[in-house]
Order: structure tokens, then sequence, then C-alpha cells
């Protein structure tokens, strides 16, 4: 029987969040060598389509999004870092079939169902935070992913759809064999505008406590720094916090007793992404997703925003390489 780390996580745990494009496996492996032993918890894939893993055709296209390199099972093995599958779609079976194929032929620790995601063509066809206002389809859907894995199971969802509904949604999940329960404050109408409403997430937090106290609650919408989770976890008693956007303004979240990451590191470090992410999808993932990450390496030193606009022409690490030992030589330059 898979040992259940839900059961056993304590307080107050910190997540890195799925995102689209963002957190495979390259960027995972990026962000635990650069956080502190004991402060990162768990980890997320990008979503993962279980249409497109049903799929005759689709499921290679798709399949990537589950992949962790050799290295990052090494980092998670020796950080005793969880590393979970998030799956979206509407179909139960396939969730069924998805959960199957994760649980026998990865290595994932856990699955978590979308149940949050606010993009518009995402809601459209019925998946995601379009399930808030499905909640019978939401059940089948967490029965089915529950029958097909014995992986420890989570949820990850919003506090309504076109209104908050925190007490009725929440409480329907909460009667799901779920163990755990990760909440986004704000509700799909939203998308990522406004603050998130901590006091909803608190309000859970309370609806967890009387209906099924073993279900872990992570809180998650505008987690900035490492302490301030922290003083979230205290202030609305959540059991963790889950940082999305966050990570993009702070890359070093997770290693918050370093406060001066100077130009070196930060230049170190994104050689080190460019060059795992080209050694790892080798012409299988487009370039340009990478120049998403230049303008979190790129700033607080002299001349970023020049060597950022460079970073954001090149179409290959050698010129990636090239940008990076031109802006240096050019500062030797101007030192000399």
């Amino acid at each position: 029987m898979q040992s259940n780390f839900w059961h056993k996580q304590n307080s107050p745990s910190f997540s890195l969040a799925p995102m689209e494009d963002v957190t495979d496996t390259v960027f995972r492996e990026i962000v635990m060598r650069n956080s502190d032993a004991g402060k990162l918890h768990l980890l997320f894939s990008e979503f993962t389509s279980t249409d497109g893993m049903c799929h005759e055709i689709g499921h290679d296209k798709v399949k990537h999004r589950l992949q962790i390199n050799n290295s990052e099972k090494q980092l998670l093995k020796d950080r005793n870092v969880k590393l979970i599958a998030q799956i979206w779609g509407k179909n139960p079976e396939k969730y069924y079939k998805t959960a199957q194929y994760i649980a026998q032929e990865t290595d994932f620790d856990g699955i978590d169902i979308n149940m949050g995601c606010p993009v518009k063509n995402v809601v459209k066809s019925g998946c995601c935070s379009a399930l808030i206002q499905e909640p019978e389809l939401a059940k089948d859907i967490i029965l089915a992913t529950r029958e097909g894995s014995n992986l420890p199971l989570s949820v990850k969802t919003r506090i309504g759809f076109n209104e908050i509904v925190t007490d009725s949604w929440i409480s329907h999940l909460l009667g799901m064999p779920i163990d755990a329960l990760i909440i986004h404050g704000r509700i799909q109408k939203q998308m990522s505008d406004g603050l998130a409403d901590w006091d909803e997430i608190a309000k859970a937090v309370n609806l967890r406590n009387q209906i099924a106290p073993h279900i872990k609650l992570i809180g998650n919408g505008d987690v900035m720094s490492y302490q301030d989770g922290l003083d979230k976890v205290k202030q609305y008693g959540v059991d963790g916090v889950m940082v999305g956007r966050g990570i993009f303004k702070n890359p070093w979240m997770f290693s918050p007793e370093m406060i001066n990451w100077d130009e070196d590191t930060r230049l170190k470090v994104l050689w080190e992404h460019t060059d795992l992410y080209t050694k790892t999808w080798q012409g299988n993932k487009n370039f340009a997703i990478l120049k998403r990450f230049f303008k979190i390496y790129c700033k607080e030193f002299h001349g970023a925003a020049k060597l950022c606009h460079q970073l954001m022409q090149t179409s290959s690490s050698c010129e990636v390489k090239d940008a990076i030992e031109f802006h240096r030589a050019s500062k030797m330059v101007l030192i000399d």
C-alpha cells in the first residue's frame, strides 16, 4: 500500500503551484537547487489533460508533461520533496485511466485534480473551475480517480465561479475521499485580478475542522515571500501555503535566509536553467517558452534591462551564452 505523505505532512508545508509551461521537470529542479533543505515540501507537474492521455495519438504529445529527469528524481529523494501530477478534464472514465497510468508507469507520489483553472477556453469545455458548477460530476471524477489509483489524492479549486460559494462547494468536497484540498482565494470570474480572499480560506479551514479534520487544507493566492507564507499559516489556520506567481518575483523564495542574490548568482542560475532546458527537451519543446524566465534573473543589477532585451532575441542556448558573455565583457571594459 502506498504510503500517504499527506497524512504525515508536518505544518506548515510549502508548495510550488502547478503552472502551464512553467513547472516542468527543468524548472522544478532549478527551484529545488536554489531552496534550503526543509523549506520546500511539495512540487506539482504542469496541467496534464486526461483527454490527451487517453487519446491514441495525443498521448505521446501530452505525456512529456509528466516527465521527471533522473537529476530531479535524485534531488526529490535527497530533499524528501514529494512530486504530484496534476490532471484535468471532465470525463470520469478518462480520469480513471489516467490515474492508473500515473500509478503504474510514473514515479509521481500523488495525484491532484484541477478544479480551479479559470482560463476561458478551458472553462467553456466544462473543465477545471467549471466543475464548481457541476458538483455531482466533480464527485464522479474524484471517485473515478480514487478507484484508478491508490496514490494520495488532492483537489485544487477556488472559492466560487461567478460568486463566492465557499460554504456549499467546499463542504461538498470535504465529503469526498480526498487527502488534501488546495484552495485559491479567488472566484473564476476574477481570474488573477484583485486580492485573494484569505478570509474565505479561513472559513474553509473551519468547515474542514468540523467535517473532515483528517484532510489537509492548503491556502493559495498572493503568497509573495516565505515569511508571508508563515504569517498566513498563523493568521488563517491553514496547514500550508502554495506559491504561484510569487516565484516569478523571487525564484529563491524557498531560501529565505539568503537576501542578496548578486549579479553573478543570477547569471549563473540563468545559464543553468537554459542549459538544463536545452539538454532535457532538445528541440522537442519550443525554445521561446524559456524566455518567460529571463526577466526573473535579469533584474537588480546594472545593465540588467539591456541584457534581458538581448536575451529575448535569442533562439538557442549558444546565443544565450554569447549574450551573457558579451554582457560580462562589456562590464569589464567599463571597469577598466
